[in-house]
């Protein structure tokens, strides 16, 4: 089984988010899922980027890497959206990462240094969402499919960005459940 960190979108800690953890722990993993907001949640993207942007985008890496204090190594880093942020470096510079788990966004290589060799990854987004298709999002995870030993790229028709957040009108639930079936045999292999 898996232990993964798992960072919550620019809407916050929702509870589309705490359903998905539960998900991943009802298959016998290890989920944590730190709140890089304070507790607060927001309606649209602009607020909740807005107010990483007021905390600083230091201070929410640094909340990032708290997270881990306590933590094994020996982890699957994840993150939807904003969360890929710290979740990507964190994959990228701490000695001995698992996996990783890209939800609607992916950061040029090049922002963390390189890719870990033997660090598997996924990355999920929808093929006609404009924020993960014209942000350079899809690019960065085609480059990082190329780069790492063992990366998969997976675009779900659609048009939003938190297609997999239960607790969001933008929910698809079949592209949401496919998502999790191919999580849950990433966790299971890389566990």
């Amino acid at each position: 089984m898996s232990e993964i960190l798992l960072f919550h979108h620019a809407l916050g800690p929702t509870a589309g988010l705490h359903a998905f953890a539960d998900e991943l722990r009802d298959a016998g993993h290890t989920v944590h899922t730190p709140d890089l907001f304070d507790g607060r949640t927001f309606a649209t993207i602009e607020e909740g980027v807005g107010y990483a942007r007021e905390v600083g985008w230091d201070e929410i890496m640094a909340r990032g890497e708290r997270a881990t204090e306590g933590l094994t190594n020996e982890l699957v880093y994840g993150g939807f959206s904003l969360g890929v942020v710290p979740a990507q470096k964190l994959a990228q510079t701490r000695s001995g990462a698992r996996g990783a788990l890209f939800f609607y966004s992916c950061m040029p290589v090049t922002e963390f240094g390189s890719w870990p060799a033997g660090v598997p990854v996924q990355i999920h987004g929808a093929d006609a969402d404009p924020i993960f298709m014209d942000e350079g999002d899809v690019d960065a995870a085609r480059e990082l499919v190329e780069l790492a030993d063992d990366a998969e790229l997976f675009l779900y028709p659609g048009d939003e960005h938190y297609f997999a957040d239960s607790s969001l009108p933008s929910y698809d639930p079949a592209a949401a459940e496919l998502l999790t079936r191919r999580v849950l045999d990433f966790l299971a292999r890389v566990g």
